[in-house]
């Protein structure tokens, strides 16, 4: 069940973005004021606004936090053209700010000539490297040298998909039998242009990333992707959201002993719903990538969950107000899991016996809605944009 109560977030234009740290601590939010605020949970579990400063000259899309492996780093990409690397210090004690900490910016990232629309950090086991992609259909990824000097970035690849690009999303695997992967939607309105989602694999042998699918059934705008955690899975599971929610796999083919060219996928769809019945914003996987949470132009937040047969079934609607979607039961505030997988769901969230709280954000009082999900391995982040809401599993 959900647990939904409003937090105003003082934005003064629309929030496009809601991002988490990798502890679910920490908070933050960015808006077409071209701000970015960073909020902090308190021991009580209320959330403070501790720091807000303007990062860019146009609306900003999106903010990410890095691992915290890497300290307290925040990235931000613009429709100024621009991706910002942020990094939260603490005043020295002649310092003005003494114990105090603030957010310095640390590079600005100039290479596109149109808006930045998606920033992505690499998995931590790559290293502290971050991905953009931008309007002109080209995906760049940065990498810095040394993690104590974050004012040195180095262009490392260049990728152009040769569409405009909206979203990317990295494959979490550590695992070594999988190259570095790398997902880009396209949110081109031409549907005979191909496939909308392209997969680009690393090659340890030219040192470059190389196309080695695209789905050709997605042929609508995307407006975002997302990878599931691979759990040592010898394959990989893509969430895509367009005009409708679908869920591939992709199998890699076994290659040859002698073989070193890229690798073959064999790619199944393994769900598709249009239950939204409008364009869907977001799709977000929880840590175990069990459940999947997609939103959409209906102004509700569905979760998708795979029986043993592996068939995907809603187990729970929430509204962008945090009210009950469906007529469904209970008190107000709290969101009852519905549709007829909603007691093997409810059975399976309390098996994993652990708490974490969430948060969507609404776009006429740009508040911020907090939505605890009850034993649920997971944070649960909405945004509503173009009253419609957004959302992402941390």
């Amino acid at each position: 069940m959900f647990v939904a109560r409003s937090i105003a977030a003082d934005h003064k234009d629309l929030i496009h973005d809601v991002s988490y740290d990798f502890h679910g601590r920490r908070m933050a939010t960015c808006s077409s004021d071209q701000s970015v605020k960073v909020w902090d949970k308190n021991e009580s579990g209320e959330w403070h606004c501790t720091s807000s400063w303007k990062t860019h000259s146009g609306s900003v899309w999106r903010v990410k936090w890095a691992h915290p492996e890497f300290g307290q780093v925040l990235a931000s990409c613009s429709f100024d053209r621009t991706a910002v690397v942020w990094e939260e210090i603490v005043g020295d004690s002649g310092d003005k700010q003494r114990g105090q900490s603030h957010w310095i910016k640390r590079t600005t990232l100039v290479d596109s000539r149109t808006s930045v629309t998606d920033v992505k950090f690499a998995p931590k086991h790559m290293g502290l490297m971050l991905t953009t992609c931008s309007a002109d259909g080209v995906v760049r990824i940065y990498e810095a040298p040394d993690v104590m000097n974050l004012s040195q970035w180095s262009l490392q690849h260049e990728i152009s998909s040769k569409l405009s690009c909206s979203c990317i999303s990295w494959s979490p695997s550590s695992s070594r039998a999988h190259s570095p992967l790398i997902a880009v939607g396209s949110d081109d309105s031409n549907t005979i242009s191909g496939g909308k989602v392209q997969v680009y694999e690393y090659s340890e042998n030219t040192r470059k990333y190389a196309k080695v699918e695209t789905l050709m059934t997605v042929t609508d705008a995307v407006h975002d992707i997302a990878f599931a955690p691979s759990l040592g899975r010898s394959f990989h599971v893509l969430a895509v959201a367009t005009k409708d929610v679908r869920i591939f796999k992709l199998v890699p083919l076994r290659k040859e002993t002698t073989s070193t060219g890229p690798t073959k996928f064999e790619v199944q769809i393994v769900a598709q719903f249009d239950s939204h019945n409008s364009q869907v914003w977001r799709v977000s996987w929880n840590i175990t990538s069990t459940l999947l949470a997609s939103s959409g132009d209906d102004g509700c937040v569905r979760l998708w969950k795979a029986n043993y047969m592996d068939n995907w079934k809603c187990t729970g609607i929430l509204k962008g107000d945090g009210s009950p979607a469906n007529g469904a039961s209970g008190q107000a505030g709290i969101i009852n899991p519905v549709g007829s997988a909603a007691l093997t769901a409810q059975s399976a969230l309390n098996v994993l016996a652990g708490r974490r709280l969430g948060s969507f954000i609404t776009k006429n009082s740009c508040q911020i809605v907090q939505c605890k999900l009850m034993y649920a391995h997971t944070n649960l982040k909405i945004n509503i944009k173009n009253m419609s809401p957004l959302i992402n599993f941390n």
